[in-house]
Formats: C-alpha cells, structure tokens, sequence
C-alpha cells in the first residue's frame, strides 16, 4: 500500500512538473494555429461555463486541454491565463501535499509570466485595453498572489512589486501597493534595503495614492485605506529613513489644523526637534514662538493659582522682599484654611514676630504671640517672642534704671514662661536670663521704694504687666 502511494505521489509530481514545462514554454498559440482546433475550442466552451459556475475542479481538465492546444484563446482575450490562475488557486487551496502546494505555485507563476510574454509578443492584443497596462495589471497580480497566497519569500516577491509599480505607474492597483510597503519595511529591518532604496519606494507609492485619491472617483476610499496602511507600516522606520524636511510635510496638515492647540504645538516641536529640525526651519521657528506665548501664560495662570491656594508660600516670599506689611495679610489669609492647631500657632507665631521685630508693632504683636501660644501651647517661642519685646522696650520704657528695671523682670518672666512649657527653648532662656539679669532693678532703687519682700509691680509703657519686685544680688 505504501508503495502505491508513493508510486502515485511521484506520478502526480511528474505530471505536474510536465505541465509546468508546457506552461513556461507555451507559444502562444491561438485557436487558428493550434493543431486541433476543434479540440480546443470545445474545451474552451466546456471549461468556461464550469469557471462561471465557481466549479474549478470541474473546469481543470478541459481547461488544461485547451491550455496546451492553444494558450491564447483567439488573440484577443488572455482568459486562459487568468483562469488558469483562478483553478490552480483552488488547487492549492486544498492541497495538503507540501510537494505538490510547491508545483501549483510555480505553475501560477509560470502562467502570470506566459500572459505578460504573450501581451509582450503581440500574440494577445486586447483591443480597447492598451497592452502595457494589461501587463502591469498581471504583474500587479502576480505580486498580489505571491504575498498572499503563494508565499513567495520577499526578496523575489519585492522584485515582482517594484516592476508591476514600474510598469503601472499612477495607474497601479491599490492591493499592489500595501504588500510593497510591508515588504520594503521588513526588508530595510533586515538590511536587504538602504535607507535611500526605502525612502524612494515609499516615495513613489505615496505619488500613486495621492493622485488615485485626488483622481480615482471610483476607488478613492480603497486608495484612502491604503494610504493609511501604508503610512502605519513605515511609522515604524520612518525616523530611520527621513530627514527633518520629511517631518516637516508630516506634522503640517495637523498642526493647520489646529495651529493654537497646546498639544498640537507640543506635539510638533517635539516631532520636528527629534528629527534633526533646528532653529532657521520656518515651521518650528513659527510653532516655537507660538509655544513660548502659551507657556508664557500657562505659567502665569499657573503661578496665579499656586499663589491663591499657597498664601504662606506667598507671605515668606513678601517677607523675603521686604514687604512685612503684605507678609502679615498673606498669613492672616492662609489661617482661613487651617484646621491643625499646632499650624495655626506657627502661622500666628510668624505673624506676631514680623508685627514686633519689623513693623514695631509691640501691643499688636503681644496679642498675637498669646493667641499663638493658646493654639499651641506646647510651644515656648510666642513666650519667647514676648521677652525679647520686653527687653527691647526696657532700654525707653521708664525715666529711671528702676522703670526700666521693671520691664527687664517682664521679659524674664516670659522666659521663664517659655522654659515652662517647651525644653527646647530652654538653653536660650538661661541664656537670655542670664544676660538680663544684670539689668533688673539694683537694691538700692527697691529699697528706695519700699519694694521689697515680694512686692508686684505695675511695668509702664505699652507693656502695662504686674510683675514680682527683684532687685540684683
């Protein structure tokens, strides 16, 4: 049984192979010339009327007849070419030998190849149809069927493509040209194509679209589809092949579009600047411009509301400006917003301590300090703030060393005060008690005023505290 199958495997391979032979060699012969005319001219007949019906097994024999008696039918049609292609597709369609798919594949080619040399000779001439444009269309299928049917490595199947455009020109068909676009991508990936050879074939498939497009009323829409399918296979080579002029033509259309949509604007410099395009390039030298104008007040717009939602950032920067004033209505703004008490007494810290060391503010900034400490009263500063104003206004508060003396025991108190409730801020009490003790009121000017033995004391000025009457030891 095996034998047999191998007997009749090899008897089909030598029938198809002495087929191909006839195919490749054919004469053109015509009906008048053939050597049984009436032969052929009934299979003719027969064969048709089976392709008419899609009935290709059935068509094969006499189709092959008249194939082989006369391949160029009358000399006015190249049907038997055509046809023959169409059975053989069947064929291999549903041929599961790998040896005899091989054959039918070269048969098909071997029959796009007759029809173009018969065309070529003169044997067929098709009337109204003009001769060249008869051959490219073959050619155009042949490539077309060896993309996808045939499987014809690319190398060969590029070489089919670029001769059916050569031929063609402006008038190739649209299913030619995605294949060549496919292939001409893969190729320049694998270094079979130079940067230069795949810019061309790109070049010249975008000329056949965009005047198909602009002058193809009927198969305008399959020319559009195309171009789109064109365009996304070189997308991925394109910043591989193209220089800056290419990006330029590229990123035009959308950018006149939408000439003052942001992202348009930063889509095209971005585009434009990868590609090589530097400043003197009239399109980027345009959308930059507009760029700055919009970053310009995007920035501002943005800045503007930084600064309504971040009025303490804002009062830092007028205090680092000098405007103490404007500082102290920023941070009393950004209280509005503060729910965590411990900010809030930073916040009214800060305030208190521009109202006394830079506006001179001394009752004000007291008042504010207290608040501070109420809402944070873990904090020793507000307490510490309220000494030095104490200390400060000790040098004018008071005719006499003993006024003044008064005032110095006021901010010593505070000190105190301060180291109380936070230890942190306790080096720096010591520190500053240490310092101000030297000027509380002597013994003599307590004792003077009977003051002594614990006596409370009103402090003058703007401080107005009662303080316990100390004098230096």
């Amino acid at each position: 049984m095996k034998r047999l199958e191998k007997f009749l495997s090899v008897a089909l391979l030598m029938a198809v192979g002495l087929f191909l032979t006839n195919v490749s060699y054919a004469q053109c012969e015509k009906f008048t010339e053939s050597s049984d005319a009436e032969a052929a001219e009934t299979a003719h007949v027969l064969y048709r009327d089976n392709v008419k019906q899609k009935q290709f097994d059935a068509a094969y024999e006499d189709w092959k007849k008249v194939f082989e008696l006369a391949p160029a039918a009358d000399g006015a049609r190249d049907v038997h070419y055509t046809d023959g292609v169409k059975i053989l597709k069947h064929k291999l369609k549903a041929s599961t030998d790998e040896a005899e798919q091989a054959a039918l594949k070269e048969q098909i080619v071997a029959l796009y190849d007759g029809a173009v040399a018969c065309l070529e000779s003169g044997a067929i001439k098709l009337g109204k149809i003009k001769t060249e444009d008869r051959i490219a269309f073959h050619l155009g299928r042949k490539a077309f069927d060896q993309f996808y049917d045939l499987r014809t490595p690319y190398v060969d199947n590029i070489k089919t493509l670029a001769t059916a455009v050569e031929k063609g020109g402006l008038n190739t068909e649209y299913t030619v040209l995605y294949p060549y676009a496919f292939i001409a991508v893969r190729q320049f990936i694998d270094e079979q194509l130079t940067k230069e050879e795949a810019r061309a074939i790109h070049a010249e498939l975008e000329r056949i679209v965009d005047h198909n497009i602009a002058n193809n009323e009927k198969y305008k829409d399959y020319y559009v589809q195309t171009k789109a399918s064109i365009e996304g296979e070189f997308a991925q080579i394109e910043r591989n092949i193209f220089d800056c002029e290419y990006f330029v033509e590229k990123v035009r259309p959308a950018y006149e579009a939408n000439p003052d949509d942001k992202e348009v604007l930063r889509e095209t410099i971005t585009v434009l600047k990868k590609q090589g395009c530097q400043a003197g390039v009239p399109l980027l030298d345009e959308v930059e411009k507009k760029w700055a104008k919009y970053a310009a007040s995007e920035n501002a717009a943005r800045q503007a509301e930084f600064e309504a939602s971040n009025p303490a950032f804002m009062a830092k920067k007028a205090y680092d400006a000098g405007d103490f004033n404007g500082a102290v209505a920023k941070y009393e703004e950004a209280l509005g917003s503060v729910t965590d008490q411990a900010k809030k007494g930073d916040i009214l810290f800060r305030i208190a301590s521009i109202q006394g060391r830079k506006l001179n503010q001394y009752s004000k900034a007291r008042s504010t300090a207290l608040k501070a400490a109420a809402a944070n009263p873990s904090s020793g500063r507000p307490y510490m703030l309220i000494g030095d104003l104490y200390a400060k206004a000790s040098r004018t508060c008071g005719k006499d060393g003993y006024s003044r003396g008064l005032a110095v025991l006021a901010a010593i108190a505070k000190y105190k005060k301060g180291k109380s409730v936070d230890p942190s801020v306790s080096e720096e009490a010591n520190k500053k008690i240490g310092t101000y003790r030297k000027s509380i009121p002597t013994k003599e000017d307590v004792f003077m005023r009977s003051m002594q033995g614990g006596k409370t004391a009103t402090v003058g000025c703007w401080i107005g505290e009662k303080v316990k009457v100390e004098y230096q030891q």
